[in-house]
């Protein structure tokens, strides 16, 4: 990727190994990030009898749950209720296709999602949830904005760091790597904070909200993929880092001896 270091010396292939791998750990945690964020798997609720709760008075919770109103108390309840998934975009719930009250009790489930609208990811948190005069929960409201926040920043941060990789790489110089190492290890930064609010903001709304005794609740694969993600920027960054700064450092020693 860079072939030649600065003045048109060749690069150690140690250096070029190393960029080789940082780059491919760049790509696959890029990958892993822009998965996370688009799909719905971050938590997961597991109900013994999700076909069951779907009766005349569960109709009216998945009723107000694809309501654009629903407040955070009301939809949790359907989470709870109906095998619920939660992303960091969409809620969803599972029920059956059929749910009219003249029909018969089915096992044919499909899922059904809603989306956060942006006035959603900025909305406050109350201290009681779904009740609007019980105050402003700072905690919950300021973790569940960084966590709609941090995932785009980190990505935006390891996409300017490949611009600059290509700028170097047409350049044909190996320093400018050390801002690509940089803003990879920023971006890690990013995606471990992401991760620390989204587990902060679980335990705190089910402090408030306890789960039912029946209802299993678990981290999901999207959540796995996220807490990936972050090492794989930090050894990608370590990697950036390393070979620009010993390649230069080796480059200068070698300019200094051929002055000698």
């Amino acid at each position: 990727l860079f072939p030649y270091i600065s003045k048109g010396a060749m690069m150690d292939n140690r250096f070029a190994t190393a960029l080789v791998i940082a780059c491919v750990l760049s790509l696959i945690s890029t990958i892993y990030m822009a998965a996370s964020i688009g799909t719905d798997f971050w938590y997961e609720y597991h109900t013994l009898s999700p076909a069951e709760n779907i009766s005349e008075a569960g109709r009216s919770i998945w009723e107000e749950f694809v309501s654009e109103e629903a407040d955070e108390k009301t939809y949790t309840e359907a989470l709870f209720q109906c095998n619920g998934t939660v992303g960091l975009w969409r809620r969803c719930i599972t029920v059956p296709k059929n749910s009219h009250w003249y029909s018969p009790p089915e096992t044919d489930m499909t899922t059904n999602c809603i989306s956060f609208s942006l006035s959603d990811q900025f909305m406050e948190k109350y201290v009681e949830p779904g009740n609007h005069n019980s105050g402003t929960d700072l905690n919950r409201t300021y973790l569940w904005r960084l966590q709609f926040l941090l995932p785009f920043v980190s990505l935006g941060l390891m996409c300017f760091g490949a611009l600059i990789g290509l700028c170097a790489c047409a350049c044909r110089s190996l320093y400018p790597a050390i801002a690509t190492g940089v803003l990879h290890f920023l971006a890690g930064l990013c995606t471990l904070g992401l991760v620390g609010c989204y587990v902060a903001g679980i335990e705190l709304l089910h402090k408030k909200l306890p789960l039912p005794n029946d209802v299993r609740g678990e981290f999901g694969w999207s959540f796995c993929l996220a807490c990936v993600s972050a090492p794989l920027q930090f050894m990608a960054a370590a990697l950036f880092i390393w070979a620009a700064r010993t390649n230069r450092k080796e480059f200068t020693l070698l300019k200094a001896y051929r002055v000698a």
